[in-house]
This record gives C-alpha cells, sequence and structure tokens, in this order.
C-alpha cells in the first residue's frame, strides 16, 4: 500500500477522493510512516528519538531520517519515522500521521499530505487548516505544558514529549515503553526524566479524554528486532576505525562527517588509553583545515601510523594534491567521505553519491583511487576496519563512501562484530628481513602483485632508509626524470589498481524468482529502497530482474560478469551525472552499451517510488524499440 501502490504523485493526484477513502478504511498494522514539523534548535530530536525508540522495544523494525537546515536554529526541521515490519524501513513519500508544530513551514506542511492523513495540530496553528479531507486532532499544548512545566524556559523543550504521549495513544504504542525510552534517553541528565514523563502522560491523557479510537493505521507488538542495534552510521564508521587500530586522526569540522570524528573521540578516549598510566595511545587532532587535516594523515601513513580523516565533498576537493601525493608515493592513509549536496557549498545537510567520479580520480594526472561503499551502518563499521587494512596492503589512499544519509540517521542494525583476524600490515621490512635480501628498492614490483615492499623510518638497518618525493623516482626511490622511469612507475601503479579489484568487498548478487535477461545494480543507501522497488515489482506488476550490490571500485570481475550475462542493466544512482555508470562505461568498453541509468539527486533520499517509475518508464521505452 506504500505510495499508492507506486503510484506517481501527478498518478496519485488524479484519483478519486472516494478511492482514497476506501483504502484507507483498510486497516494497515505495523506498516506506517509519520512525520514531526518543528522548528530546528527546539530540542525536537530527544522528543522525536524517543518516539522511535518506543516502536522499537515493542520488537517493531524502523527507519528514522532527520531532514534540518544547515544553519543553527530557527528553521523548519522534519523527523520521520518508518515504520515496516518487513525491514523496508527506507525512504517513503507519503505520511500517514503528521505532527505540526511550526508556524513557518506548518501551512505547506498541511497543504502537501495526501487525504486522509491523521494530523496532530498545535492549537496554535488551527489558522492554517484550509482542507476538510484531514483527520486533523488539534491538541492544546501550549495549556497541556503549562500544567506540566513550571518552568518558563523549560516549556520550548518540554511540549515535545506531550505530541509523543499524543501519537502513542493514536497509534497504540505502549506508555510504558515510551517511559522506558525516556529513562534511555535522559540516562545522563536524570533530573530530566521525571519532567519528561509527566509531560509524555499529560499528552497521553488528553489523547484518550479527546481522541476517538481509529484503526487506520496501528502499531502492535512484534519480536522482529532481538539482537538489533540503533545506531548512527557515522558512529559505526568511528567504532570501525577504533576496531581497526587507528593510531592518528585528523579532521576539520564538516556537515555531516564532523558526528564521526565526534564519536570517534568519544569511543578512543574511553577504550583506547594505556591500562596502566591512562594516558592516551592514539591522537586526535583538530586541523585549521581539510588541507592540513589530510597533510596530517599522509604523515602519519608515512611514519607508519594506521592514519584516517572524515570530511565531506568540499573537504574532498581541498585534499586533491595530497590525495595525489599518497597515491604516486605509495603512502598509506584512508578518507571517510560522508557525501552531501554538491556543487559548491551546495546543501550541507542533504544527502547525495555525487562524489563518486571526483574521489575515484582524485587529483591530477592519471589517479584512481579505491573505494569501498558501504550500505548499512554494520557495513560503515566493516569497511572503515578494511579500509585501514586496504590502505598498508595496497599502500595507497582508500576512501570509504558513506554519506548523509547513512552518516547521520539512526538504522536498525545487526551487531557490531569485533575482528577476529590480526590486522594487515601490508609488505613491511623489518631489520631481520633486510639482512636476508641483497638490496632493497622501495618501488619495484618483486612479487608480480605491483606492490613493493617498504621499510619505516627508524628502522635500524643501513638498507632501511630511501627518499619520499612527489616528483619522478626511479624503483629506488631516487629522483629521476627519465621517461621510461616514469611511464615505468604509472603502469606499475595500474597493474597495482588491478590487484586492488581482486582484494575489495565482493558484489552481493540476488537472482529473481523467475528467470530473466534484466538486471539492476545499486550501491550505498540505494540498496535498501532498490530491493523493496524489486519486490513490489514482482508482486505488483510480475516485473522481474536480478540485483547486484556494488560493494567497492574498482569493479570486481562478478560485477563485470553480472552486466555480461544480461541484455540491459539498470544502474541505480542518487547523481545527476550517472557517476559510477561513466567509470564502468570507461573501464569496460564492451558492456557500455548494456548500462542504463536511474538517477535521483533532489538532496532527499532516495525511495522505491521512484526507483519504480523510472524502471517502468525505461521498460516501456524498450519495448517501443524495433
Amino acid at each position: 500500500m506504500d505510495d499508492h501502490l507506486g503510484l506517481s504523485s501527478q498518478q496519485q493526484a488524479t484519483l478519486p477522493v472516494g478511492a482514497i477513502a476506501e483504502e484507507r478504511n483498510v486497516p494497515r498494522v505495523n506498516d506506517l510512516v509519520i512525520c514531526v514539523a518543528t522548528s530546528n534548535g527546539t530540542g525536537s530530536i530527544s522528543a522525536n528519538l524517543v518516539l522511535a525508540r518506543s516502536i522499537l522495544q515493542m520488537g517493531v523494525p524502523i527507519g528514522t531520517k532527520n531532514l534540518f537546515p544547515s544553519n543553527i536554529q530557527g528553521l523548519p526541521t522534519w523527523f520521520t519515522i518508518r515504520v515496516n515490519e518487513q525491514g523496508w524501513v527506507a525512504n517513503r513519500r507519503d505520511v500517514d500521521l503528521f505532527v505540526a508544530m511550526n508556524r513557518e513551514s506548518v501551512f505547506e506542511d498541511l497543504a502537501g499530505l495526501r487525504p486522509g492523513t491523521l494530523v496532530v495540530l498545535n492549537a496554535e496553528l488551527a489558522d492554517a487548516l484550509q482542507r476538510d479531507d484531514l483527520i486533523v486532532y488539534t491538541v492544546p499544548f501550549t495549556q497541556l505544558v503549562g500544567d506540566v512545566c513550571p518552568e518558563p524556559k523549560l516549556r520550548r523543550l518540554v511540549v515535545n514529549m506531550i505530541y509523543v504521549g499524543v501519537v502513542a495513544v493514536v497509534l497504540g504504542i505502549e506508555l510504558e515503553e515510551v517511559e522506558a525510552a525516556i529513562e534511555k534517553q535522559f540516562a545522563q541528565k536524570p533530573k530530566a526524566i521525571e519532567l519528561n514523563k509527566s509531560a509524555a502522560r499529560a499528552g497521553a491523557q488528553w489523547a484518550r479524554e479527546h481522541i476517538p479510537p481509529q484503526d487506520f493505521v496501528r502499531i502492535e507488538r512484534r519480536n522482529l528486532t532481538t539482537n538489533k542495534i540503533f545506531v548512527e552510521g557515522n558512529t559505526a564508521s568511528a567504532a570501525g576505525l577504533m576496531f581497526g587500530g587507528i593510531q592518528v586522526f585528523a579532521w576539520y569540522p564538516i556537515t555531516p562527517s564532523s558526528s564521526l570524528a565526534e564519536a570517534l573521540t568519544d569511543l578512543m578516549a574511553t577504550w583506547r588509553r594505556d591500562p596502566v598510566t591512562g594516558k592516551a595511545t592514539y591522537a586526535i587532532i583538530q586541523a585549521e583545515d581539510e588541507l592540513a587535516a589530510m597533510g596530517m594523515v599522509v604523515g602519519a601513513g608515512w611514519a607508519g601510523a594506521r592514519a584516517a580523516t572524515a570530511t565531506s565533498g568540499p573537504g574532498i576537493s581541498l585534499m586533491a594534491e595530497l590525495a595525489g601525493l599518497s597515491y604516486f608515493t605509495e603512502i598509506p592513509a584512508v578518507i571517510i567521505d560522508v557525501q552531501r549536496v554538491g556543487p559548491s557549498t551546495g546543501l550541507p545537510t542533504r544527502t547525495s553519491q555525487g562524489d563518486m567520479l571526483k574521489a575515484y580520480h582524485l587529483s591530477h594526472g592519471d589517479c584512481k583511487h579505491v573505494l569501498l561503499i558501504p550500505a548499512n551502518p554494520k557495513e560503515a563499521f566493516e569497511f572503515s576496519m578494511t579500509a585501514l587494512d586496504l590502505a598498508q596492503r595496497l599502500q595507497t589512499l582508500v576512501f570509504v563512501m558513506s554519506d548523509l544519509d547513512l552518516g547521520m540517521n539512526y538504522w536498525l542494525s545487526d551487531p557490531l562484530e569485533p575482528p577476529t583476524q590480526p590486522l594487515d600490515r601490508g609488505k613491511v621490512l623489518t631489520a631481520e628481513e633486510l639482512d636476508q635480501i641483497t638490496e632493497f628498492a622501495r618501488y619495484r614490483d618483486v612479487d608480480g602483485d605491483a606492490i613493493p615492499y617498504r621499510t619505516l623510518p627508524g628502522t635500524r638497518h643501513p638498507r632501511a632508509p630511501f627518499f619520499t618525493q612527489g616528483a619522478g623516482h626511479d624503483d629506488r626511490a631516487k629522483r629521476s626524470e627519465k621517461p621510461e622511469d616514469w611511464a615505468g612507475n604509472l603502469e606499475r601503479l595500474a597493474r597495482k589498481h588491478e590487484t586492488a579489484r581482486t582484494l575489495v568487498p565482493e558484489s552481493l548478487v540476488e537472482l529473481a524468482t523467475k528467470p530473466t535477461r534484466v538486471g539492476v545494480i545499486a550501491y550505498g543507501t540505494s540498496d535498501l529502497p532498490t530491493r523493496e522497488a524489486l519486490a513490489r515489482l514482482a508482486t505488483a506488476h510480475e516485473w522481474h530482474a536480478d540485483y547486484l550490490r556494488l560493494r567497492a571500485l574498482p569493479a570486481t570481475a562478478k560485477t563485470v560478469e553480472f552486466i555480461e550475462q544480461h541484455d540491459r542493466v539498470y544502474l541505480v544512482e542518487q547523481n545527476r551525472d550517472a557517476q559510477v555508470a561513466a567509470i564502468l562505461r570507461a573501464e569496460h568498453p564492451h558492456i557500455a552499451s548494456r548500462i542504463r541509468s536511474i538517477l535521483h539527486f533532489n538532496g532527499q533520499p532516495l525511495d522505491a517510488a521512484t526507483v519504480i517509475e523510472q524502471l517502468l518508464t525505461l521498460e516501456e521505452s524498450e519495448e517501443e524499440q524495433p
């Protein structure tokens, strides 16, 4: 029933009200979307997380989206909770229950709701209601919060917990779970617990007395979240860096990656201190800008440390020259890119996959970098660890391509499991190993995999030292401008990229239940809405396609074979220019004609309806071709 069975917004607008009302009269359990509109900076995030956790604690899967402005406070913000017991918790266009608390956006918010939507409306905004096809509950929030909270300065914060109580009664959320969620949310502020519980109870009591029961949409207890965690992607990435043995982290604040650095700072302060002295066994440095942060990472990597930074698109632009230095001097480094909308300043608090092409070729000249692409918090955790290993194994720069949707939203996830394998330090020669060889040539391909051996500064051996420079050099690391040395180095680096193709995380394939010559590829946070779209197309339209999730670049042989095995493959991307499709076409021209693009680039997280609409349109055009 989501998105009116996949109909576009234009098609939905042509449906008669009676048809919509008939659908709304069909009860739906654990399949709904809640959206709360408030003003940024009013403390609503705590209330919204309490509401989300209350549903989780009832054993029902959810996904959250926090749409907030790029200023500090005052502008509208929307927090969306999608409830779906089948696990389809990606973005969905339509809302089933809307909480209207913000004057600035209320007219547009109410105008955009589909007929039959349940609305919890602040009584002070009642003048904004200009339609009669919504189910509206007008709540006197100012009066209720005045009765609960004697301190006027706190009322603008506490009032949010009143709508949590109202929504709980309307949807059947157990109040005991609301109170348990409040205790968890305010565990570090015990004085706030009872006040917020009182506010939730007041909202619930008012709702019981004034709102008639409804059964359009309900939440019922299930047991579908056992052994799951609720975590932000940035926090998972930070935990991955810590478990991956990071020693140096340099960063500069930028939305949406700052919370990753902040989470890492807290985790390391707790878990990475000398048990005897209590001193930190790591370094986290806030640099003066992104360029300096990347310089620190490359310097630390040269010294042998496992080093990383986290940034977003504008920071990536500043890091371009040092990215080339890392690539050409073969110094390990990791960048976690939490992508946002560009170009320029763009939309700092909106999501995108717009850095893929830039990151893959970052710097000038001939550069190709390794990209790991997580789709969920568990992979954000695992790929952050893997990136540190790969950077040292390959002696190169490795990107982890996250995005704002993954990084700054809370997701239901499998637990984050600590690694079971030792850290991979790559080809590092010790003094004892240097004794066993006749010559150490820093940039010579000894094993045929194009990865040379290196030594670390301070290694006590006469053969250990070498010069590191970004200019031309021969295989002994001596400066050279000879054409054969330059070309030979670039050719070896290209072969090393081919070695990386065999080491990166493998793509995952899901075959359709019926044979098909059509394939679909997605990556990152496009995964969940794309799989939901395919499931809905199979059920509602008997349209089937095989599915591959790309998890890294360069593309593995399995990815290329998938495209070769299908007549046409639809590649879903959240950017305008089909960036990954361009990379695949350029590197594998024999499959270029098979690739079609499904693109989404308005800054909102991708939804299944968008994939469905574009797929059906493109398939229709395929059928019309002679």
